[in-house]
């Protein structure tokens, strides 16, 4: 009988340690390449941008990823309402294609629903992909009445409430209405 097998460690045991912070004025053109690179024009097209030409931008709660002096990463995040309620609204999401699995993602999104917690957000609403935000506690439990402003597959509409309640309104009620801005 032989031994198990055990893989082989790969190039990288644990994530590299990115220096996240703040976006900053400065960082503006940085981001707008990787955002080109990571969705090239058709993200253009996207109810996603729908709501991010709608809804103001928090700088605040928005943050970069950095490698060595390189953009690796970048989350952004706005202030919406559903049904009255305030919100808040993460994307885009855009990491460098070479560190995609090293986990820069998932530290950008928790970095940033963290900051959203502290800033006082009952839920974060995004569009994405299931598998990959559902582990960082996003789901699609709570949004069936939400409306987007554009088609969205349903299923890739996703909350985290971040306070107790915090996918439901002020009533109780589940959370439901237009996204729309504050």
């Amino acid at each position: 009988m032989s031994a198990p097998l055990v893989p082989a460690p790969g190039p990288m045991a644990c994530p590299p340690p990115f220096d996240i912070r703040p976006e900053g004025p400065g960082d503006a053109p940085a981001i707008d390449a990787l955002l080109d690179r990571a969705f090239g024009p058709g993200r253009f097209a996207k109810a996603s941008e729908r709501v991010r030409e709608i809804a103001p931008l928090r700088p605040d709660l928005s943050f970069c990823a950095w490698e060595g002096g390189r953009l690796a990463g970048v989350v952004r995040q706005s202030e919406i309402v559903v049904g009255g309620v305030p919100l808040i609204f993460l994307g885009p999401l855009a990491v460098e294609s070479g560190l995609r699995r090293l986990g820069a993602g998932a530290q950008l999104v928790e970095h940033a629903c963290q900051a959203a917690a502290r800033a006082g957000a009952r839920a974060v609403l995004l569009v994405g992909d299931p598998p990959f935000f559902g582990r960082l506690g996003f789901s699609a439990e709570a949004t069936g009445a939400i409306v987007m402003p554009g088609p969205v597959d349903p299923r890739r509409l996703l909350l985290r409430p971040l306070a107790q309640g915090g996918d439901r309104d002020m009533a109780g009620n589940p959370l439901q209405g237009a996204v729309a801005a504050p």
